[in-house]
């Protein structure tokens, strides 16, 4: 017989509930995890999910917003506390790579899940707020003439490209070393690649 749901505060329900989902959608996929799954992850009832959530595209997408939205807030809280492009793109590969340390769930549903799949309606991560923060923190840079003129999206891959493809070495369990040991290497091979 199964355990009735722990009792849980109504203001943490939603809370809970997408927390179980980033671990099922990333343990499990989206299609291979059902609400009744997200339900026992979350010791909540499945009629309290469908008191909070539409259905399971809906949990999916308060997740995707949810972080993207924290994304955006560390964007904005780096270009309050760094005035040079140079300085905040640092700081941006900095915060990744702690966030790919304390938070690997997260990072993984943000660039392993296919999220065009199963929310059509959002915008694909790449193009999704805080990379389009990230853009624009190169393309401040080029008019302020600290980095070269050039196309932006070949710009800020130069930038951005290879701490990403370490965070993904990272994930899948091919880099053994936590990155913030490889923050100065991999800035300096970043801003070298677009410095003016």
């Amino acid at each position: 017989m199964a355990r009735p749901p722990a009792y849980v505060a109504p203001g943490q329900i939603r809370e809970r509930i997408i927390v179980a989902a980033l671990q099922l959608f990333t343990q499990r996929g989206y299609f291979n995890t059902s609400v009744p799954d997200m339900a026992r992850t979350a010791q909540v009832s499945v009629g309290s999910i469908y008191h909070h959530f539409k259905d399971k595209e809906d949990v999916a997408r308060a997740l995707y917003l949810s972080l993207t939205e924290g994304m955006q807030a560390e964007l904005s809280r780096i270009a309050t506390a760094h005035a040079t492009a140079g300085e905040r793109c640092r700081a941006v590969i900095a915060m990744l790579f702690e966030l790919t340390e304390s938070s690997r769930e997260a990072m993984d549903f943000m660039l392993y899940a296919k999220h065009r799949e199963f929310l059509p309606g959002e915008r694909p991560v790449c193009s999704s707020q805080p990379f389009e923060t990230m853009r624009d923190f190169v393309q401040q840079g080029m008019d302020r003439g600290e980095i070269r003129r050039m196309d932006v999206m070949v710009a800020s891959a130069s930038v951005f490209g290879g701490a990403l493809r370490l965070i993904t070495a990272r994930l899948d369990g091919v880099l053994a070393e936590p990155l913030p040991d490889k923050l100065d290497l991999v800035w300096e091979c970043a801003w070298r690649s677009v410095a003016a």
